[in-house]
Protein backbone atom coordinates (compact mmCIF):
# COMPACT_ATOMS: atom_id res chain seq x y z
CA UNK A 1 0.00 0.00 0.00
CA UNK A 2 1.34 3.71 -0.40
CA UNK A 3 1.37 5.89 2.44
CA UNK A 4 2.21 9.41 1.67
CA UNK A 5 4.22 10.85 4.82
CA UNK A 6 2.44 14.35 4.54
CA UNK A 7 -1.00 12.65 4.70
CA UNK A 8 0.51 10.56 8.16
CA UNK A 9 1.53 13.66 9.33
CA UNK A 10 -1.84 15.03 9.30
CA UNK A 11 -2.71 12.52 12.22
CA UNK A 12 0.04 14.42 14.62
CA UNK A 13 1.01 17.48 15.92
CA UNK A 14 4.31 16.13 16.81
CA UNK A 15 6.79 16.37 13.74
CA UNK A 16 7.46 13.14 12.86
CA UNK A 17 11.28 11.76 12.18
CA UNK A 18 12.78 11.55 8.51
CA UNK A 19 11.23 9.02 6.24
CA UNK A 20 13.94 6.73 7.06
CA UNK A 21 13.40 6.76 10.39
CA UNK A 22 10.10 6.41 9.78
CA UNK A 23 10.86 3.05 7.36
CA UNK A 24 13.20 1.93 10.21
CA UNK A 25 10.78 1.90 12.55
CA UNK A 26 8.09 0.40 10.62
CA UNK A 27 10.24 -2.70 9.28
CA UNK A 28 11.60 -4.07 12.50
CA UNK A 29 7.98 -3.55 14.72
CA UNK A 30 5.30 -3.94 12.22
CA UNK A 31 5.49 -4.03 8.28
CA UNK A 32 8.20 -4.13 5.62
CA UNK A 33 8.50 -0.97 3.94
CA UNK A 34 9.81 -2.78 0.19
CA UNK A 35 10.80 1.00 -1.36
CA UNK A 36 10.35 4.66 -0.74
CA UNK A 37 10.01 7.13 -3.54
CA UNK A 38 10.43 11.51 -3.62
CA UNK A 39 6.89 12.95 -5.41
CA UNK A 40 6.90 16.55 -5.30
CA UNK A 41 7.65 17.60 -1.56
CA UNK A 42 6.03 14.55 -0.14
CA UNK A 43 7.57 10.94 0.82
CA UNK A 44 5.49 7.70 -0.67
CA UNK A 45 6.42 4.65 1.47
CA UNK A 46 5.24 1.45 -0.55
CA UNK A 47 4.74 -0.78 2.82
CA UNK A 48 3.53 -4.20 2.71
CA UNK A 49 1.00 -4.78 5.04
CA UNK A 50 0.92 -8.47 6.52
CA UNK A 51 -2.92 -10.06 6.09
CA UNK A 52 -3.17 -10.46 9.49
CA UNK A 53 -3.09 -6.35 9.84
CA UNK A 54 -4.91 -5.82 6.87
CA UNK A 55 -8.37 -5.09 8.52
CA UNK A 56 -6.69 -2.10 10.21
CA UNK A 57 -3.92 -1.24 8.48
CA UNK A 58 -4.81 -0.93 4.90
CA UNK A 59 -4.98 2.89 5.76
CA UNK A 60 -3.15 6.31 6.26
CA UNK A 61 -4.81 6.05 10.13
CA UNK A 62 -3.94 2.56 9.93
CA UNK A 63 -0.10 2.97 9.53
CA UNK A 64 -0.38 6.75 12.01
CA UNK A 65 -1.53 3.94 14.76
CA UNK A 66 1.43 1.88 14.58
CA UNK A 67 4.19 4.55 14.53
CA UNK A 68 2.62 6.29 17.01
CA UNK A 69 3.30 3.47 19.58
CA UNK A 70 6.49 2.29 17.94
CA UNK A 71 8.04 6.03 17.80
CA UNK A 72 5.78 7.03 21.39
CA UNK A 73 4.50 9.84 19.64
CA UNK A 74 0.50 10.94 20.52
CA UNK A 75 -1.78 11.16 17.95
CA UNK A 76 -3.24 14.62 18.43
CA UNK A 77 -6.94 12.44 17.25
CA UNK A 78 -7.98 9.08 16.15
CA UNK A 79 -10.82 8.89 13.78
CA UNK A 80 -12.07 6.02 15.39
CA UNK A 81 -12.39 6.92 19.05
CA UNK A 82 -15.12 9.82 18.84
CA UNK A 83 -18.24 8.73 19.74
CA UNK A 84 -20.56 8.83 16.96
CA UNK A 85 -23.98 8.35 16.16
CA UNK A 86 -25.97 9.04 12.58
CA UNK A 87 -29.14 11.00 12.45
CA UNK A 88 -31.74 11.84 11.49
CA UNK A 89 -33.48 8.41 10.50
CA UNK A 90 -35.18 8.22 6.77
CA UNK A 91 -37.66 6.18 5.71
CA UNK A 92 -37.07 7.43 2.13
CA UNK A 93 -34.65 4.57 1.91
CA UNK A 94 -35.26 1.17 2.91
CA UNK A 95 -32.44 -1.74 2.72
CA UNK A 96 -33.16 -5.76 2.09
CA UNK A 97 -30.47 -7.70 2.69
CA UNK A 98 -31.13 -11.13 1.44
CA UNK A 99 -27.69 -12.63 2.47
CA UNK A 100 -27.25 -11.70 6.04
CA UNK A 101 -23.87 -13.68 6.18
CA UNK A 102 -22.59 -12.06 2.99
CA UNK A 103 -23.86 -8.58 3.75
CA UNK A 104 -23.56 -8.47 7.98
CA UNK A 105 -24.46 -4.30 8.01
CA UNK A 106 -25.46 -1.70 4.86
CA UNK A 107 -25.84 1.55 5.62
CA UNK A 108 -27.63 3.94 3.20
CA UNK A 109 -27.32 7.73 3.95
CA UNK A 110 -29.89 10.05 1.83
CA UNK A 111 -28.47 13.70 0.21
CA UNK A 112 -30.20 16.15 -1.60
CA UNK A 113 -28.64 19.27 -4.00
CA UNK A 114 -25.16 18.68 -4.15
CA UNK A 115 -22.70 20.05 -6.89
CA UNK A 116 -20.28 17.64 -8.50
CA UNK A 117 -17.34 19.11 -10.07
CA UNK A 118 -13.79 18.68 -9.78
CA UNK A 119 -12.31 18.25 -6.17
CA UNK A 120 -10.12 21.03 -4.56
CA UNK A 121 -6.49 21.07 -4.84
CA UNK A 122 -5.66 19.54 -1.62
CA UNK A 123 -7.63 16.60 -2.15
CA UNK A 124 -6.84 15.53 -5.17
CA UNK A 125 -3.47 16.20 -4.48
CA UNK A 126 -3.77 13.89 -1.92
CA UNK A 127 -5.00 10.97 -4.17
CA UNK A 128 -2.34 12.13 -6.53
CA UNK A 129 0.32 11.93 -4.06
CA UNK A 130 -0.28 7.82 -3.88
CA UNK A 131 -0.73 6.99 -7.84
CA UNK A 132 -4.91 7.82 -7.79
CA UNK A 133 -6.91 9.36 -10.43
CA UNK A 134 -9.00 12.08 -9.35
CA UNK A 135 -12.58 11.71 -10.83
CA UNK A 136 -14.90 14.60 -9.79
CA UNK A 137 -15.80 15.63 -5.75
CA UNK A 138 -18.18 12.52 -4.63
CA UNK A 139 -16.01 9.78 -5.87
CA UNK A 140 -12.98 11.51 -4.92
CA UNK A 141 -14.44 11.82 -1.31
CA UNK A 142 -15.16 7.94 -0.75
CA UNK A 143 -12.48 7.19 -2.38
CA UNK A 144 -9.95 9.90 0.55
CA UNK A 145 -12.00 7.98 3.19
CA UNK A 146 -11.25 4.81 1.77
CA UNK A 147 -7.99 5.32 1.98
CA UNK A 148 -7.58 7.53 5.02
CA UNK A 149 -9.30 4.97 7.10
CA UNK A 150 -9.83 1.71 5.39
CA UNK A 151 -13.59 0.89 4.72
CA UNK A 152 -14.91 1.23 0.74
CA UNK A 153 -17.63 3.15 0.27
CA UNK A 154 -19.99 4.23 -2.96
CA UNK A 155 -22.28 6.88 -4.19
CA UNK A 156 -25.14 6.17 -6.43
CA UNK A 157 -26.97 8.61 -8.24
CA UNK A 158 -30.51 8.46 -6.66
CA UNK A 159 -32.17 9.71 -9.65
CA UNK A 160 -31.15 7.02 -11.66
CA UNK A 161 -32.99 4.57 -9.18
CA UNK A 162 -37.01 3.95 -9.19
CA UNK A 163 -38.52 6.26 -6.99
CA UNK A 164 -41.69 4.91 -5.75
CA UNK A 165 -43.86 7.01 -3.57
CA UNK A 166 -40.80 9.24 -3.08
CA UNK A 167 -39.06 5.96 -1.36
CA UNK A 168 -36.14 4.33 -2.80
CA UNK A 169 -35.18 0.40 -2.11
CA UNK A 170 -31.60 -0.85 -1.89
CA UNK A 171 -31.83 -4.75 -2.16
CA UNK A 172 -28.76 -6.76 -1.34
CA UNK A 173 -29.50 -10.17 -3.04
CA UNK A 174 -27.28 -12.87 -5.36
CA UNK A 175 -26.89 -12.59 -8.67
CA UNK A 176 -29.04 -14.89 -10.85
CA UNK A 177 -27.09 -17.38 -13.11
CA UNK A 178 -25.95 -15.65 -16.33
CA UNK A 179 -27.08 -12.33 -15.06
CA UNK A 180 -24.82 -9.46 -16.58
CA UNK A 181 -23.97 -5.88 -15.41
CA UNK A 182 -22.19 -3.29 -17.04
CA UNK A 183 -19.54 -1.66 -14.76
CA UNK A 184 -18.44 2.28 -14.38
CA UNK A 185 -15.40 1.40 -16.77
CA UNK A 186 -18.15 0.23 -19.79
CA UNK A 187 -17.33 -3.24 -19.11
CA UNK A 188 -19.85 -6.02 -18.83
CA UNK A 189 -19.56 -9.06 -16.85
CA UNK A 190 -21.47 -12.27 -16.59
CA UNK A 191 -22.15 -13.05 -13.23
CA UNK A 192 -22.81 -16.76 -11.39
CA UNK A 193 -25.42 -17.08 -8.45
CA UNK A 194 -22.73 -17.04 -6.24
CA UNK A 195 -21.82 -13.05 -6.90
CA UNK A 196 -23.10 -10.42 -4.08
CA UNK A 197 -24.71 -7.73 -5.77
CA UNK A 198 -26.57 -4.45 -5.00
CA UNK A 199 -29.65 -3.83 -6.70
CA UNK A 200 -32.60 -1.46 -6.79
CA UNK A 201 -35.36 -3.09 -4.93
CA UNK A 202 -38.05 -1.87 -6.91
CA UNK A 203 -36.77 -3.29 -10.29
CA UNK A 204 -34.42 -5.47 -9.34
CA UNK A 205 -31.97 -3.71 -11.95
CA UNK A 206 -28.28 -4.67 -10.38
CA UNK A 207 -26.20 -1.34 -9.41
CA UNK A 208 -23.47 -2.68 -8.22
CA UNK A 209 -20.90 -5.61 -8.04
CA UNK A 210 -21.30 -5.79 -3.79
CA UNK A 211 -17.67 -4.50 -2.81
CA UNK A 212 -15.88 -4.52 -5.69
CA UNK A 213 -17.43 -2.26 -8.39
CA UNK A 214 -20.16 0.53 -8.95
CA UNK A 215 -22.44 -0.32 -11.84
CA UNK A 216 -22.92 2.14 -14.69
CA UNK A 217 -26.58 2.76 -14.80
CA UNK A 218 -26.12 4.48 -11.54
CA UNK A 219 -22.56 6.45 -11.87
CA UNK A 220 -22.40 9.97 -10.35
CA UNK A 221 -22.05 12.30 -12.63
CA UNK A 222 -22.10 15.85 -13.74
CA UNK A 223 -25.38 16.31 -14.21
CA UNK A 224 -26.16 14.06 -10.40
CA UNK A 225 -27.90 16.39 -7.78
CA UNK A 226 -28.68 13.48 -5.34
CA UNK A 227 -26.90 10.93 -3.92
CA UNK A 228 -27.42 7.84 -1.85
CA UNK A 229 -24.36 6.81 -0.32
CA UNK A 230 -23.24 2.95 0.92
CA UNK A 231 -20.83 2.08 3.56
CA UNK A 232 -21.32 -2.02 4.22
CA UNK A 233 -19.46 -4.42 5.36
CA UNK A 234 -19.19 -7.84 3.01
CA UNK A 235 -17.50 -10.95 3.41
CA UNK A 236 -14.55 -10.97 2.84
CA UNK A 237 -13.67 -15.10 1.56
CA UNK A 238 -17.20 -14.80 -0.90
CA UNK A 239 -16.03 -11.50 -1.89
CA UNK A 240 -12.39 -13.00 -3.09
CA UNK A 241 -13.49 -15.72 -5.07
CA UNK A 242 -15.86 -13.41 -6.93
CA UNK A 243 -13.18 -11.08 -7.23
CA UNK A 244 -11.03 -14.05 -8.48
CA UNK A 245 -13.62 -15.12 -10.66
CA UNK A 246 -13.87 -12.31 -12.55
CA UNK A 247 -10.15 -11.34 -12.77
CA UNK A 248 -11.82 -7.81 -11.20
CA UNK A 249 -9.56 -6.29 -8.38
CA UNK A 250 -10.56 -3.03 -7.15
CA UNK A 251 -8.73 -1.11 -4.14
CA UNK A 252 -12.21 -1.85 -2.40
CA UNK A 253 -12.06 -5.36 -2.83
CA UNK A 254 -8.77 -5.68 -1.41
CA UNK A 255 -10.21 -4.52 1.99
CA UNK A 256 -13.13 -6.36 2.32
CA UNK A 257 -10.88 -9.54 1.13
CA UNK A 258 -9.02 -9.19 4.63
CA UNK A 259 -12.57 -9.06 6.43
CA UNK A 260 -13.38 -5.35 8.09
CA UNK A 261 -14.94 -5.10 11.20
CA UNK A 262 -18.98 -4.06 10.57
CA UNK A 263 -18.53 -0.84 13.40
CA UNK A 264 -15.67 0.70 11.21
CA UNK A 265 -19.10 1.51 8.85
CA UNK A 266 -20.68 4.14 10.91
CA UNK A 267 -17.68 5.99 11.31
CA UNK A 268 -16.56 6.03 7.32
CA UNK A 269 -20.33 7.09 7.03
CA UNK A 270 -19.89 10.25 8.88
CA UNK A 271 -16.42 10.86 7.26
CA UNK A 272 -17.76 10.98 3.92
CA UNK A 273 -21.44 12.95 4.59
CA UNK A 274 -19.28 15.82 6.40
CA UNK A 275 -16.41 16.09 3.25
CA UNK A 276 -19.31 16.27 0.97
CA UNK A 277 -20.90 18.89 2.83
CA UNK A 278 -17.88 20.64 3.05
CA UNK A 279 -17.08 20.51 -1.05
CA UNK A 280 -19.88 19.85 -2.66
CA UNK A 281 -22.59 21.10 -0.30
CA UNK A 282 -26.40 19.40 -0.44
CA UNK A 283 -28.84 18.53 2.50
CA UNK A 284 -28.54 14.95 4.82
CA UNK A 285 -32.24 13.82 4.82
CA UNK A 286 -31.00 11.05 6.99
CA UNK A 287 -29.86 7.28 6.94
CA UNK A 288 -30.42 3.91 7.27
CA UNK A 289 -29.01 1.15 9.10
CA UNK A 290 -29.33 -2.69 8.44
CA UNK A 291 -27.60 -4.03 11.17
CA UNK A 292 -29.11 -7.06 12.64
CA UNK A 293 -26.22 -8.41 14.51
CA UNK A 294 -23.99 -5.50 16.24
CA UNK A 295 -20.44 -6.51 16.42
CA UNK A 296 -19.91 -8.43 20.08
CA UNK A 297 -17.33 -6.24 22.58
CA UNK A 298 -14.22 -8.78 23.15
CA UNK A 299 -11.97 -9.08 26.20
CA UNK A 300 -8.62 -11.05 26.11
CA UNK A 301 -6.35 -11.35 29.36
CA UNK A 302 -2.69 -12.25 29.56
CA UNK A 303 -0.36 -12.11 32.82
CA UNK A 304 3.00 -10.96 33.33
CA UNK A 305 4.19 -14.36 33.83
CA UNK A 306 2.78 -15.68 31.23
CA UNK A 307 4.07 -12.87 28.74
CA UNK A 308 7.69 -13.78 30.05
CA UNK A 309 7.38 -17.41 29.78
CA UNK A 310 6.46 -17.39 25.81
CA UNK A 311 9.64 -14.84 25.01
CA UNK A 312 11.99 -16.02 27.37
CA UNK A 313 12.51 -12.06 29.14
CA UNK A 314 12.14 -10.87 32.53
CA UNK A 315 9.65 -7.44 31.86
CA UNK A 316 8.25 -5.94 34.42
CA UNK A 317 4.58 -4.88 35.14
CA UNK A 318 5.27 -1.88 34.47
CA UNK A 319 7.06 -2.46 30.66
CA UNK A 320 4.09 -4.34 29.95
CA UNK A 321 1.48 -1.73 31.00
CA UNK A 322 3.43 1.09 28.93
CA UNK A 323 3.15 -0.86 26.17
CA UNK A 324 -0.56 -1.57 25.99
CA UNK A 325 -0.35 2.35 26.45
CA UNK A 326 1.10 2.86 23.51
CA UNK A 327 -1.25 0.56 21.64
CA UNK A 328 -4.06 2.23 22.67
CA UNK A 329 -5.41 -1.01 24.39
CA UNK A 330 -7.59 -0.08 27.38
CA UNK A 331 -7.21 -2.30 30.17
CA UNK A 332 -7.42 -3.65 33.78
CA UNK A 333 -4.94 -4.41 35.97
CA UNK A 334 -5.16 -6.80 39.06
CA UNK A 335 -2.27 -8.71 40.39
CA UNK A 336 -0.24 -9.25 37.43
CA UNK A 337 -3.01 -9.81 35.13
CA UNK A 338 -3.88 -7.48 32.54
CA UNK A 339 -7.72 -7.82 30.98
CA UNK A 340 -7.69 -6.00 27.62
CA UNK A 341 -10.64 -4.33 25.86
CA UNK A 342 -9.96 -5.11 22.56
CA UNK A 343 -10.64 -2.57 20.19
CA UNK A 344 -13.43 -2.87 17.09
CA UNK A 345 -10.94 -2.84 14.37
CA UNK A 346 -8.52 -4.93 15.89
CA UNK A 347 -10.18 -8.30 14.82
CA UNK A 348 -6.51 -9.76 14.96
CA UNK A 349 -6.38 -10.10 19.00
CA UNK A 350 -8.47 -12.57 20.41
CA UNK A 351 -6.71 -14.90 22.83
CA UNK A 352 -3.41 -14.23 24.90
CA UNK A 353 -0.56 -14.77 23.06
CA UNK A 354 -1.79 -12.21 19.98
CA UNK A 355 -1.44 -10.20 22.94
CA UNK A 356 2.00 -11.21 23.59
CA UNK A 357 3.17 -10.71 20.19
CA UNK A 358 1.93 -7.05 20.08
CA UNK A 359 4.30 -7.20 23.44
CA UNK A 360 7.32 -8.21 21.41
CA UNK A 361 6.97 -6.55 18.77
CA UNK A 362 6.46 -2.97 20.34
CA UNK A 363 9.58 -3.58 22.45
CA UNK A 364 11.38 -4.98 19.75
CA UNK A 365 12.67 -8.51 18.47
CA UNK A 366 15.75 -7.02 19.51
CA UNK A 367 15.14 -6.89 22.84
CA UNK A 368 14.35 -10.13 23.71
CA UNK A 369 17.28 -12.81 24.66
CA UNK A 370 18.07 -15.43 22.94
CA UNK A 371 18.10 -18.84 24.88
CA UNK A 372 18.71 -22.35 24.20
CA UNK A 373 15.52 -25.10 23.80
CA UNK A 374 15.85 -27.12 26.85
CA UNK A 375 15.97 -30.75 26.64
CA UNK A 376 13.31 -33.14 26.37
CA UNK A 377 12.60 -34.26 29.87
CA UNK A 378 11.29 -37.63 28.33
CA UNK A 379 12.10 -39.41 24.78
CA UNK A 380 9.56 -38.32 22.22
CA UNK A 381 6.98 -41.07 21.13
CA UNK A 382 7.07 -42.67 18.34
CA UNK A 383 4.45 -42.63 16.11
CA UNK A 384 3.89 -45.95 15.07
CA UNK A 385 1.47 -45.56 11.34
CA UNK A 386 4.65 -43.39 10.84
CA UNK A 387 7.54 -45.74 11.53
CA UNK A 388 5.66 -48.82 9.73
CA UNK A 389 5.12 -46.52 6.35
CA UNK A 390 8.78 -45.64 6.55
CA UNK A 391 10.55 -48.99 7.16
CA UNK A 392 7.45 -50.80 4.40
CA UNK A 393 8.61 -47.58 2.15
CA UNK A 394 12.68 -48.40 2.14
CA UNK A 395 11.98 -52.00 1.77
CA UNK A 396 10.28 -51.53 -1.24
CA UNK A 397 12.67 -48.97 -2.47
CA UNK A 398 15.23 -51.83 -1.72
CA UNK A 399 13.20 -54.60 -4.09
CA UNK A 400 13.35 -52.05 -6.98
CA UNK A 401 9.87 -50.46 -6.56
CA UNK A 402 9.27 -46.49 -7.34
CA UNK A 403 7.03 -44.67 -4.92
CA UNK A 404 3.89 -42.52 -6.36
CA UNK A 405 1.37 -40.15 -5.66
CA UNK A 406 -1.94 -40.54 -7.16
CA UNK A 407 -4.92 -38.36 -6.96
CA UNK A 408 -7.82 -39.04 -4.32
CA UNK A 409 -10.73 -38.38 -6.69
CA UNK A 410 -12.48 -40.64 -8.71
CA UNK A 411 -15.48 -40.56 -11.30
CA UNK A 412 -17.24 -43.06 -8.96
CA UNK A 413 -17.18 -44.05 -4.95
CA UNK A 414 -19.22 -44.04 -2.41
CA UNK A 415 -18.54 -40.56 -0.73
CA UNK A 416 -19.08 -37.92 -3.17
CA UNK A 417 -17.53 -34.22 -2.07
CA UNK A 418 -19.37 -30.58 -1.78
CA UNK A 419 -16.59 -28.75 -3.12
CA UNK A 420 -15.95 -30.33 -7.14
CA UNK A 421 -12.46 -29.78 -8.10
CA UNK A 422 -13.05 -31.38 -10.95
CA UNK A 423 -16.51 -31.87 -12.75
CA UNK A 424 -15.78 -35.57 -14.08
CA UNK A 425 -13.89 -37.04 -10.49
CA UNK A 426 -16.72 -35.66 -7.36
CA UNK A 427 -15.67 -38.97 -5.46
CA UNK A 428 -13.26 -40.11 -3.31
CA UNK A 429 -11.34 -43.24 -4.37
CA UNK A 430 -12.02 -46.39 -2.19
CA UNK A 431 -9.36 -47.84 -3.73
CA UNK A 432 -5.22 -47.25 -4.93
CA UNK A 433 -5.37 -50.35 -7.54
CA UNK A 434 -7.02 -48.33 -10.31
CA UNK A 435 -4.62 -44.99 -9.77
CA UNK A 436 -2.08 -47.82 -9.45
CA UNK A 437 -2.76 -49.72 -12.57
CA UNK A 438 -3.46 -46.02 -14.71
CA UNK A 439 0.07 -45.03 -13.79
CA UNK A 440 1.52 -48.37 -14.48
CA UNK A 441 -0.21 -48.26 -18.35
CA UNK A 442 1.58 -44.83 -18.22
CA UNK A 443 4.75 -45.09 -17.10
CA UNK A 444 5.54 -48.44 -19.16
CA UNK A 445 6.50 -46.66 -22.20
CA UNK A 446 9.04 -44.39 -20.00
CA UNK A 447 10.84 -47.39 -19.01
CA UNK A 448 13.94 -46.22 -20.57
CA UNK A 449 13.58 -43.39 -19.72
CA UNK A 450 13.57 -44.43 -16.37
CA UNK A 451 16.28 -47.19 -16.65
CA UNK A 452 14.51 -50.06 -15.61
CA UNK A 453 13.94 -53.34 -17.50
CA UNK A 454 10.81 -53.41 -15.35
CA UNK A 455 7.99 -50.83 -14.61
CA UNK A 456 7.46 -51.86 -10.60
CA UNK A 457 5.37 -49.13 -8.31
CA UNK A 458 3.74 -48.74 -5.04
CA UNK A 459 1.56 -46.24 -3.39
CA UNK A 460 1.14 -45.33 0.25
CA UNK A 461 -2.40 -43.28 0.66
CA UNK A 462 -5.71 -42.92 2.12
CA UNK A 463 -8.95 -44.72 0.93
CA UNK A 464 -12.41 -43.92 2.05
CA UNK A 465 -14.02 -47.13 1.98
CA UNK A 466 -17.60 -48.51 3.95
CA UNK A 467 -18.03 -45.27 5.81
CA UNK A 468 -14.35 -44.87 7.18
CA UNK A 469 -11.09 -43.79 6.50
CA UNK A 470 -8.07 -46.24 5.88
CA UNK A 471 -4.54 -45.98 5.09
CA UNK A 472 -3.52 -48.37 2.70
CA UNK A 473 -0.56 -49.89 0.73
CA UNK A 474 -0.84 -50.98 -2.55
CA UNK A 475 2.07 -52.03 -5.40
CA UNK A 476 2.07 -53.08 -8.79
CA UNK A 477 4.70 -54.39 -12.07
CA UNK A 478 4.46 -55.22 -15.17
CA UNK A 479 2.37 -58.54 -15.62
CA UNK A 480 1.24 -58.73 -11.96
CA UNK A 481 -1.80 -57.59 -10.53
CA UNK A 482 -2.33 -54.98 -8.41
CA UNK A 483 -1.81 -56.20 -4.65
CA UNK A 484 -3.55 -53.92 -1.88
CA UNK A 485 -4.27 -54.17 1.72
CA UNK A 486 -4.35 -52.12 4.52
CA UNK A 487 -1.24 -50.73 6.90
CA UNK A 488 -3.15 -52.45 9.85
CA UNK A 489 -2.57 -55.93 7.99
CA UNK A 490 0.66 -55.40 7.24
CA UNK A 491 3.35 -57.55 8.95
CA UNK A 492 6.42 -55.03 9.05
CA UNK A 493 9.88 -56.06 11.52
CA UNK A 494 10.41 -53.11 12.73
CA UNK A 495 14.16 -52.99 14.49
CA UNK A 496 15.94 -50.88 17.03
CA UNK A 497 17.90 -49.29 13.23
CA UNK A 498 17.44 -45.94 12.88
CA UNK A 499 16.18 -45.19 9.59
CA UNK A 500 18.47 -44.09 6.91
CA UNK A 501 18.69 -40.36 5.70
CA UNK A 502 17.82 -39.65 1.61
CA UNK A 503 21.02 -39.61 -0.46
CA UNK A 504 19.05 -37.73 -3.02
CA UNK A 505 21.40 -34.12 -4.02
CA UNK A 506 18.73 -32.88 -5.87
CA UNK A 507 15.57 -33.52 -8.01
CA UNK A 508 14.71 -32.37 -11.37
CA UNK A 509 11.30 -32.39 -13.31
CA UNK A 510 10.67 -34.55 -16.17
CA UNK A 511 10.92 -32.61 -19.49
CA UNK A 512 6.98 -32.34 -21.37
CA UNK A 513 8.48 -33.31 -24.40
CA UNK A 514 9.00 -36.76 -26.07
CA UNK A 515 12.19 -38.90 -25.17
CA UNK A 516 13.97 -40.93 -28.33
CA UNK A 517 15.65 -44.32 -27.83
CA UNK A 518 18.60 -45.36 -29.57
CA UNK A 519 20.31 -48.63 -29.45
CA UNK A 520 24.42 -49.10 -30.29
CA UNK A 521 26.68 -51.93 -30.34
CA UNK A 522 29.83 -53.05 -30.66
CA UNK A 523 32.60 -55.63 -30.82
CA UNK A 524 35.83 -54.97 -28.68
CA UNK A 525 38.90 -56.81 -27.31
CA UNK A 526 37.92 -58.56 -24.40
CA UNK A 527 40.35 -56.66 -22.27
CA UNK A 528 38.03 -53.42 -23.05
CA UNK A 529 36.09 -52.57 -19.92
CA UNK A 530 32.77 -51.36 -20.90
CA UNK A 531 33.19 -47.78 -18.75
CA UNK A 532 35.65 -46.59 -21.33
CA UNK A 533 33.02 -46.76 -24.00
CA UNK A 534 30.13 -45.49 -22.20
CA UNK A 535 32.66 -42.62 -21.06
CA UNK A 536 33.84 -41.97 -25.43
CA UNK A 537 30.00 -42.20 -25.70
CA UNK A 538 28.75 -39.30 -23.12
CA UNK A 539 31.53 -37.13 -24.69
CA UNK A 540 30.54 -36.73 -27.67
CA UNK A 541 26.79 -37.33 -27.11
CA UNK A 542 26.02 -33.71 -26.06
CA UNK A 543 23.91 -32.18 -23.46
CA UNK A 544 20.42 -34.03 -25.06
CA UNK A 545 22.01 -37.45 -23.78
CA UNK A 546 19.89 -37.90 -20.78
CA UNK A 547 20.35 -41.67 -19.91
CA UNK A 548 22.79 -44.78 -21.24
CA UNK A 549 23.02 -48.16 -19.59
CA UNK A 550 25.17 -51.50 -21.03
CA UNK A 551 21.95 -53.43 -21.75
CA UNK A 552 23.55 -56.86 -23.26
CA UNK A 553 27.08 -58.60 -23.70
CA UNK A 554 28.10 -61.47 -25.30
CA UNK A 555 31.73 -62.94 -26.33
CA UNK A 556 33.22 -64.32 -29.33
CA UNK A 557 36.32 -65.86 -29.55
CA UNK A 558 38.67 -63.07 -28.79
CA UNK A 559 36.02 -60.21 -28.77
CA UNK A 560 33.12 -59.35 -26.56
CA UNK A 561 29.89 -57.58 -27.51
CA UNK A 562 28.58 -54.47 -25.53
CA UNK A 563 25.44 -52.99 -26.12
CA UNK A 564 23.89 -49.63 -25.17
CA UNK A 565 20.38 -47.90 -24.72
CA UNK A 566 20.84 -44.67 -25.48
CA UNK A 567 18.01 -42.01 -24.34
CA UNK A 568 18.16 -38.36 -25.84
CA UNK A 569 15.35 -35.84 -24.27
CA UNK A 570 15.20 -32.14 -24.29
CA UNK A 571 13.64 -29.78 -21.64
CA UNK A 572 12.72 -26.99 -24.64
CA UNK A 573 11.43 -29.23 -27.30
CA UNK A 574 10.62 -32.17 -29.68
CA UNK A 575 13.74 -33.78 -31.01
CA UNK A 576 13.84 -34.59 -34.37
CA UNK A 577 15.09 -38.07 -36.13
CA UNK A 578 17.36 -35.71 -37.93
CA UNK A 579 19.43 -34.39 -35.07
CA UNK A 580 19.20 -37.84 -32.96
CA UNK A 581 20.68 -39.72 -36.18
CA UNK A 582 23.61 -37.22 -36.32
CA UNK A 583 24.40 -37.92 -32.88
CA UNK A 584 24.25 -41.39 -33.29
CA UNK A 585 26.85 -40.59 -36.39
CA UNK A 586 29.38 -38.55 -34.62
CA UNK A 587 29.22 -40.99 -31.62
CA UNK A 588 29.73 -44.10 -33.82
CA UNK A 589 32.78 -42.65 -36.12
CA UNK A 590 34.16 -41.47 -32.46
CA UNK A 591 33.96 -45.01 -31.11
CA UNK A 592 35.38 -46.56 -34.56
CA UNK A 593 38.75 -44.68 -34.26
CA UNK A 594 40.01 -46.68 -31.54
CA UNK A 595 41.73 -50.33 -32.69
CA UNK A 596 39.91 -52.90 -32.48
CA UNK A 597 36.18 -51.22 -31.95
CA UNK A 598 33.51 -52.52 -34.72
CA UNK A 599 30.10 -51.32 -34.46
CA UNK A 600 28.04 -54.31 -34.86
Amino acid sequence: MKVSRKWIQEFFDHPLPNVESISNALTFHAFEVEDIEKKDNDDILNVKVTPNRGHDCLSHRGIAKELSAILKIPMKNDPLRASISLGPKTDSVSIKVEEGNLCSRYIAGYVRGVKVGPSPEWLSGRLISIGQRPINNIVDAANFVMFDIGQPLHAFDADKLVEQKGKYKILVRKAHENEKILTLDNKEYTLTDSTVLIADGHDDRPLGIAGIKGGHCARVDDTTTNLILEAATFDGPSLRKTAQALQLQSDASKRFEQVLPPELAIYAMQAFITLIKKIAGGQVMGFSDAYPTVQEKRETAVSVDHVNAVLGTELSDSQIRDTFKRLDLTFREKSGLFTVSVPFERLDISIPEDLIEEVARIIGYDKIPTAELPLFLKKPETNENFLKTEFLREDLIAKGYSEVFTSVFRNKGEREVLNKVGGDKPFLRDNLADGLKETLEQNIYNRDLLGLDKVKIFEIGTIWNRGKEELHIGTIAEGEEAKEISLDQARVNIGKEKLSLSRTLRYEPFSRYPAVTRDIALFVPSITNPDEIEKIIRENAGELLVRSRLFDKFEKEDKISYAFRLVFQSQERTLTDTEVNATMQKISSKLTENKGFEIR
